[in-house]
């Protein structure tokens, strides 16, 4: 019998890591001469005709997966702007927070479910449901007549969410050779950037204009053109189960990520009150998402193991660490510098472009040979923008510090996000990617939910109401500087410990299974 984990026969012994996976060790060469190397998607992945990715045989795909990822980043950074509004309006403040829980929770049942259908079936299904579910869920609450209605469209809307993004990721291995594998990724991390920067102003203006209901239904409308450029396309290019994938879905690993999502729900929740009571929730929480998480993932994420386990792991800790530095800016620039939100929210706009750059980098030629070093130098840069952020802190040192700083780690961000996914699919067999894929996207949310609830409780607990903050830096000196040190000396610390996890991405080289979890 096989051991999916390791990929031994039962009962012999794996290598000194304990794994082994399918493919070329990154940066090392062929293995050795007695241990056939089987790169993932070869002999069955695409042939390699020559051409970019908008050459006439990608270009149809291309646009059609970027057009999805723009209406999915726009709805990221529309949504958030007229959600006050809207909760507002449904008199559910009191109910704001699951808005955002629901999302997420759902989001890790989508990616996991999108996983083994990939694995099974091929994207196409995947895709068209996710786009479906998230229509449906942008209509619901866009026509939401109460609060908890309009919780459940943002619950359907992370569902689609994560049915789509785990596709397009699988849909990439499937229909592009690996030398544009890296560059569809750039393009990916390029569709960010427009609405990143006018996402939320657009949304801003509808909501006063005209009200926050037409920010959902008027994205809805959007929905059909992506849908109608991609289906075609994938449908020639990636469509069919893989070679070797299994008939059924495997429901024990869909149960431990309803369990995952839950727990993470619960811990989200617990994580906002500053009270005894609120362990019960948080302990819960915990109890349910650690030894489901460690089942859903590779075995040996969480020990950094070599390999596949170790860039998956490495995906939660980047996320963690920017989604904070990232997040705590522009109230710390209000509060403590005396910033409006406007003009605090300018040291975010130059970070979308400066990861798109830093994702095209890692897509040129010179990049293949290089990719763990250029995963290990962008974690470095993560690192130094992390920890040089709350410098500006002191009022001598210059406000649009953080424009430099968090630019630095965005273009970091850039360099190893894009990469990391090249190498998931180049760690993964064919049959397998879509789990792998889907465990790539799961730690990244579970890395910025059990962050985010961490320096979000430290916070509220050192005075950092962030609540209480009033339009235009009212309230200058309101929170002390000592939260918002603690919040960045947590991401630093995450993100250092990113630096040494980079240094494991070269799977062993003895052996050649892949190391999906079962």
């Amino acid at each position: 019998m096989r051991d999916r984990t390791t990929g031994d026969e039962a009962g012999q012994e794996a290598g000194p890591e304990g794994l082994t996976v399918i493919g070329v060790p990154v940066g090392e060469g062929p293995p050795p001469a007695e241990v056939p190397a089987v790169v993932a998607g070869e002999p069955d992945g695409p042939v390699d005709t020559g051409g970019g990715v908008l050459s006439a045989r990608y270009r149809t795909l291309t646009l059609g997966c970027v057009s999805m990822i723009l209406l999915i980043a726009f709805e990221g950074m529309a949504v958030g702007t007229a959600m006050p509004a809207a909760a507002e309006a449904l008199d559910g403040v009191s109910l704001y927070a699951f808005a955002f829980s629901a999302f997420f929770t759902t989001s890790l049942l989508g990616m996991s479910l999108s996983g083994q259908w990939c694995d099974r079936r091929g994207p196409v299904g995947p895709v068209l449901a996710g786009i479906v579910t998230f229509g449906a869920g942008l209509l619901l609450s866009g026509a939401a007549g109460s609060m908890w209605v309009f919780i459940l469209g943002r619950a359907a809307q992370g569902a689609g969410g994560g049915l789509v993004i785990v596709a397009l990721y699988v849909a990439v291995g499937r229909a592009y050779p690996e030398r544009l594998r890296g560059a569809a990724f750039a393009a990916f991390s390029g569709a960010w950037v427009v609405p990143s920067l006018i996402g939320p102003l657009i949304a801003g203006t509808v909501t006063e204009r005209f009200s926050w209901r037409w920010v959902f239904l008027g994205i809805t409308v959007l929905v059909v053109l992506p849908l109608a450029v991609l289906l075609p396309a994938l449908r020639r290019q990636a469509a069919g189960p893989p070679p070797g994938g299994a008939d059924r879905f495997d429901g024990r690993r869909l149960r431990l990520a309803l369990v995952v999502a839950f727990g993470a729900g619960l811990l989200q929740y617990g994580g906002r009150e500053l009270n005894w009571m609120a362990l019960i929730p948080v302990l819960a929480g915990l109890a349910l998402m650690v030894p489901g998480a460690t089942r859903l993932l590779p075995s040996g994420t969480f020990l950094g193991r070599r390999g596949l386990p170790s860039v998956i792991a490495l995906r939660g800790l980047l996320s963690a660490a920017y989604m904070a530095t990232q997040t705590f800016l522009p109230l710390m620039l209000v509060t403590r510098r005396g910033l409006s939100y406007t003009e605090a929210g300018l040291a975010l706009a130059a970070s979308g472009a400066l990861w798109a750059f830093g994702s095209w980098a890692q897509s040129r030629p010179w990049a293949e040979g290089r990719r763990e070093r250029l995963v290990r130098g962008g974690t470095v840069l993560l690192t130094l923008g992390t920890a040089t952020t709350p410098l500006v802190l002191f009022d001598t040192v210059p406000v649009s510090l953080p424009v430099v700083t968090l630019g630095l780690a965005a273009f970091g961000m850039g360099l190893v996000v894009s990469t990391l996914g090249v190498l998931v699919l180049r760690l993964s067999a064919p049959e397998e990617a879509g789990g792998n894929v889907a465990s790539l996207q799961v730690c990244d949310s579970l890395g910025n939910v059990v962050m985010l609830t961490l320096v979000g409780s430290a916070f509220a607990a050192l005075g950092g109401d962030s609540s209480a903050v009033a339009h235009d830096g009212a309230l200058e000196g309101a929170v002390g500087p000592a939260a918002f040190v603690v919040v960045y000396a947590v991401t630093a610390v995450t993100a250092l410990v990113s630096v040494a996890v980079a240094g494991r991405l070269t799977p062993s080289s003895k052996g050649t299974a892949t190391a999906a979890a079962v």
